[in-house]
């Protein structure tokens, strides 16, 4: 009975459809994350690149299971407070920072593309081929203006599963992306440039691959990040169950996964070893006053912008746990953390240097702890030991996992401190 005093707050009878579920979860997935794919693909090639790509979805589904677990174990369906049972208070403060800094880290980089997309789309409508300073196509304006007008009326939404609708269309618009993407290939085809395949040494090629990737894994991490919205919108799934959830989980990934790959695949074979590390750039290279491709920006822009909603609220629930853990809903609370978040983030996004940089450290950061590591080691402290040993296949496989996390973490913030340090950055070649 304690454990349920603790959270009540979010222990209610969930009422959202599996259908709206998969389209919450699915939208949480698929971010800007998938406007950098065709970049990493540049860098690896399509063979490693899929190779990649599939284990991070598994092992993402992995970690899924092992949170999902946990959380039926104890009864909890909180991140914070799986941290807190596992590890007490420092747990909770970790997890709850880790899901801060994500999620923020993943509003910034919708609201970038906001604030250099949609000046570029207006700009293109009205026909105008040299600004002279109208407040209109000022991004830091424009930025505000739709924070303010559609993403904080949705963020002040009581309930996630109300997002069920904006979040189905939003996945709309990412697949006109993607079919838009396909079509694309058809007017612009041109042949692979083979002197360069030719011309480069194995010596050169490893150097060159090797460099290359110091971005392509944090990115890749960074588009399946979904974890901490996977508890919310299991506490909101209607007759839930771990099997039932965990279908959900599948569902998005899979849907995920196949249009991660395709729209990766056709902006590399559209561009080959020229694409930047913001597709939508590349794209507009092509003919900036195009219908399609305009078309194809505003959906962006409206799929990201609807996103942002769902990623905010598992921050407001870490904020609650932290700091009011006890305390039932208040409307001012919840309206003032909402608004807070959002200043924050505009702050973030009008000084943020380049979308990639984003990507990059928050991927090598948060990312490794919310995917790979605290789900592991929260499994490993919460499942009895009299139902598991701690040498248990499932225990080892655990703790197996937890390992890759760090080294993974290691491995990418290695990878970009090199890439820095070296003078040739690739976060200043996307802007």
């Amino acid at each position: 009975m304690e454990d349920k005093k603790t959270t009540r707050f979010t222990d209610f009878e969930g009422k959202t459809s599996f259908g709206m579920s998969v389209f919450n979860l699915g939208n949480a997935i698929m971010g800007s994350g998938i406007l950098g794919l065709s970049y990493a693909m540049a860098n690896t090639g399509v063979v490693l690149f899929l190779v990649l790509l599939t284990v991070v979805a598994v092992l993402s589904s992995y970690s899924i299971h092992l949170l999902l677990k946990s959380s039926g174990i104890v009864g909890i369906r909180a991140y914070e407070q799986l941290g807190q049972r596992a590890f007490g208070t420092p747990g909770k403060m970790a997890a709850g920072i880790a899901i801060t800094l994500q999620n923020i880290g993943a509003m910034s980089s919708y609201l970038y593309i906001v604030k250099y997309e949609f000046p570029l789309v207006i700009q293109a409508f009205l026909g105008i081929d040299k600004p002279s300073g109208e407040w209109y196509l000022n991004g830091n304006y424009l930025v505000i203006m739709v924070s303010i007008s559609v993403i904080l009326p949705l963020a002040l939404m009581k309930q996630l599963g109300y997002l069920g609708y904006t979040s189905g269309f939003s996945l709309t618009c990412m697949v006109f992306f993607l079919i838009s993407v396909c079509t694309v290939i058809l007017y612009s085809c041109r042949p692979p440039p083979v002197a360069v395949q030719l011309t480069v040494t194995p010596e050169v090629l490893t150097l060159f691959y090797f460099f290359q990737t110091a971005y392509t894994i944090p990115i890749l991490a960074f588009a399946f990040v979904c974890h901490p919205e996977v508890l919310p919108i299991y506490t909101e799934l209607k007759n839930p169950t771990k099997q039932r959830m965990q279908h959900v989980s599948n569902i998005s990934i899979v849907v995920m996964y196949t249009m991660y790959f395709l729209a990766a695949l056709f902006g590399y074979l559209t561009f080959y070893g020229e694409v930047e590390s913001e597709l939508l750039h590349t794209y507009s290279r092509l003919d900036p006053y195009d219908t399609l491709i305009l078309c194809v920006r505003l959906a962006v822009l409206t799929a990201v912008t609807l996103t942002v909603p769902i990623v905010l609220f598992p921050v407001r629930r870490a904020i609650q746990q932290l700091f009011f853990p006890n305390k039932t809903f208040y409307w001012p609370r919840h309206i003032a953390i909402a608004f807070t978040l959002l200043t924050l983030i505009n702050m973030l996004v009008i000084f943020a240097p380049n979308i990639l940089g984003i990507f990059g450290i928050i991927g090598a950061t948060s990312a490794p702890c919310l995917i790979f590591i605290f789900p592991a080691v929260f499994y490993i402290r919460i499942v009895p030991e009299e139902e598991e040993p701690m040498r248990s296949t499932p225990k080892i496989l655990a703790a197996c996992f937890a390992g890759i996390g760090f080294l993974f973490m290691i491995m990418s913030l290695s990878f970009i401190l090199i890439d820095w340090t070296s003078g040739s950055s690739k976060a200043s070649s996307g802007h």
